[in-house]
C-alpha cells in the first residue's frame, strides 16, 4: 500500500510540474518598455530581441506599448507588465509597489543626464541658466529630467521653468529650433539624433553618475521563467548577434542586475522632484 501512494505521489508530481511547464509555454508575457521614443522605434529595436526570447525559451512574448512616461509609470504601478525595461529610479518605485525584481543591466557603463543647449546660444554656464526654459521628456524620465533637476536645484541653486515635452527626441527639437533656452536628455538618445539636431547643440553639463536601466520581473512572474529569460539574454550577449541587438537598447556589456545597484540613487533626494 505505502508503495502504491510513493508511486502515485511520485506520478502526480511529474504530471503537475509537466502542466506546469505546459502553462509557462502557452502564457503571453507582457513587457514594457519606458518610452524614450516614439513605440514604432522601441518596436523596431525590441522585437527582434523579443523573437530571439522566444526562439530559445518557447515562451511567448509581447510587447506594449506605452504613449508617455506618466502613462508608462501607471501601468507598472499598477503590476499590467510581466517583464519591464525602466529607469533606475523607476525600480525603486516599481519594487514598492508591485515587487519587481532586477534581473539584467548593463554593466559596461553609467547613466548619467546631460544638458545641451544650442551651439550659437551663448551660454557657456549652468548659471547662465537662472530663470530660463529648460525642455525636458517628462518630470519623471530619470537622467534627462529628475536627477538633473535634482543636481541643478541642489548642488547649483539654479531657478528654471521645466517644460515637458514627452520624449527625448522631442526636448533636442525644441532647443534647435529656439522654443526652450536648453535641454535635457541623456548621452545614448543624443547620440541617436539626426546629424542635423546633433550638429546644432552642445553639452554644457553632466549630472552624477548612475546605475543604467534594468530589465525586470514581476514576482507573479515563476522563479524558473525569469530565470530562463535572464539566462537567455545573458547568452545572447555573448554571440556577435545578440551584442548587436542588444546594442541599440543600449546595452554595451549586459551582466545581472541586483536592487543594491540601485539603492544609492536615494542620497539625492528625487522624491522631492518626482511627480506622481
Amino acid at each position: 500500500m505505502t508503495k502504491y501512494i510513493t508511486l502515485m505521489s511520485l506520478l502526480f508530481i511529474v504530471i503537475f510540474n509537466a502542466t506546469h511547464v505546459y502553462a509557462d509555454k502557452k502564457r503571453v508575457y507582457s513587457i514594457g518598455v519606458v518610452p524614450q521614443f516614439e513605440i514604432r522605434h522601441i518596436r523596431k529595436i525590441w522585437n527582434p530581441i523579443i523573437k530571439e526570447i522566444e526562439k530559445n525559451t518557447g515562451y511567448k512574448l509581447k510587447l506594449i506599448g506605452s504613449p508617455t512616461i506618466p502613462d508608462f509609470e501607471n501601468e507598472f504601478n499598477a503590476g499590467r507588465f510581466d517583464f519591464a525595461y525602466m529607469n533606475p529610479y523607476h525600480i525603486l518605485l516599481a519594487e514598492k509597489s508591485q515587487g519587481y525584481i532586477p534581473l539584467v543591466r548593463d554593466i559596461g557603463r553609467k547613466l548619467h543626464g546631460i544638458l545641451v543647449v544650442r551651439k550659437d546660444s551663448g551660454i557657456n554656464t549652468i548659471k547662465d541658466l537662472n530663470d530660463k526654459k529648460i525642455a525636458f521628456p517628462a518630470p519623471n524620465a530619470l537622467g534627462a529630467s529628475l536627477l538633473m533637476r535634482a543636481n541643478l536645484k541642489n548642488d547649483y541653486g539654479i531657478d528654471f521653468n521645466p517644460v515637458y515635452v514627452k520624449t527625448h527626441s522631442s526636448v533636442y527639437l525644441n532647443v534647435v529650433v529656439k522654443q526652450t533656452d536648453a535641454g535635457g536628455g541623456v548621452q545614448k538618445t543624443f547620440n541617436q539624433q539626426k546629424n542635423n539636431i546633433k550638429g546644432a547643440l552642445r553639452i554644457i553639463h553632466r549630472t552624477p553618475e548612475v546605475s543604467p536601466h534594468p530589465f525586470a520581473a514581476h514576482p507573479r512572474v515563476s522563479q524558473e521563467v525569469r530565470n530562463n529569460i535572464k539566462n537567455t539574454l545573458l547568452l545572447l550577449g555573448n554571440s556577435e548577434t545578440g551584442k548587436s541587438l542588444l546594442s541599440k537598447i543600449p546595452m554595451k556589456k549586459i551582466g545581472k542586475a541586483e536592487m543594491n545597484d540601485y539603492i544609492s540613487l536615494k542620497k539625492y533626494k528625487l522624491e522631492n522632484f518626482h511627480v506622481k
